[in-house]
């Protein structure tokens, strides 16, 4: 199997953060978004990613470069325009070939196991698995219905409060069989909810729903930038965390790198450190994520920020 990454989109909800990179880049626990995702499908036995590109690509290249220091096999597909998430998906087929292909989201952050949701589409002997799950707040997502057998009925996209007839909403994470590929016309703008999945199920394709349980969260704007944050020091998502672990009287320290401290600076809950940081005496720490480079000077208080 191989892994398509959706990492093409503008992020114009979450600026100023995406002024200067793209969405999928964003860090995470001081490593970009769409890595953490890319590592658990690694660790799956997914070697080979089709990565596809539109906004600001050559940063998303330049620091993946082929893949060989992640031990993957990376491949770019940039767009000459925009066609839609299908139609940009369609741009790969010649790359997927004949294997059946998992497509996520750059912009995510999920623990889901995706092993169940590989082996849900090989026991339904889908031709394209939907993955759900629920949520408290369904409205900027697209809810689905699925019947007693898995197959899915109905669709919602982004409904009102009083159209929400269902807590579970599409992840945008979808396991495809090479074959759907044909459906999808070449360089047309065409959208997999609007316009390949109805079109599908007027051809009498069934599409089945996978539910999942985990966490899952489409990282869109500024504040949930902050909540993926607190969730994942809140150890609500199982997400690898830096290898060093250092704990205190208060709390526990994660960093990249072995640190020494002044006995003046404290450490309060869950704190993660990049590289090459340097805090100075008398600072108090306090559920806080510091990235790469960071200098804090003296006396200084931080608390529930991503700096």
């Amino acid at each position: 199997m191989k892994a398509v990454v959706m990492a093409g989109g503008f992020g114009t909800r979450i600026q100023p953060l995406t002024n200067s990179r793209p969405k999928p880049m964003l860090p995470v626990m001081n490593k970009p978004m769409m890595e953490h995702t890319m590592m658990m499908l690694k660790e799956l036995g997914i070697s080979e990613f089709i990565v596809l590109l539109y906004f600001k690509p050559e940063i998303i290249k330049e620091y993946f470069k082929d893949g060989s220091d992640f031990g993957i096999k990376i491949t770019y597909v940039v767009p000459d325009d925009d066609y839609g998430t299908a139609g940009a998906v369609k741009l790969a087929q010649e790359l997927i070939g004949d294997e059946n292909f998992i497509i996520i989201s750059g912009d995510l952050v999920t623990d889901f196991d995706f092993q169940k949701i590989f082996d849900y589409h090989k026991s339904k002997n889908s031709k394209l698995t939907i993955t759900l799950t629920s949520v408290e707040n369904p409205l900027e997502f697209g809810v689905v219905i699925a019947n007693e057998n898995g197959k899915i009925e109905q669709f919602l996209e982004k409904p009102s409060w009083g159209e929400v007839f269902s807590d579970t909403i599409n992840t945008g994470i979808y396991v495809i069989e090479p074959e759907i590929l044909d459906y999808i016309p070449k360089k047309e703008n065409f959208d997999f909810a609007k316009d390949l999945f109805p079109l599908l199920m007027r051809k009498g394709i069934d599409l089945m729903a996978g539910y999942a349980e985990g966490y899952w969260r489409d990282v869109g704007n500024p504040e949930s930038y902050r909540d993926v944050h607190e969730d994942i020091l809140g150890g609500k998502v199982k997400l690898g965390m830096p290898a060093k672990k250092t704990e205190f009287p208060d709390g526990v320290l994660y960093s990249e790198e072995n640190y020494s401290f002044d006995k003046s600076i404290e450490i309060i809950g869950t704190v993660v450190l990049g590289k090459n940081v340097v805090i100075e005496k008398g600072t108090k720490l306090n559920n806080a994520v510091i990235g790469d480079n960071v200098s804090i000077g003296k006396e200084s208080k931080i608390r529930n920020s991503v700096i």
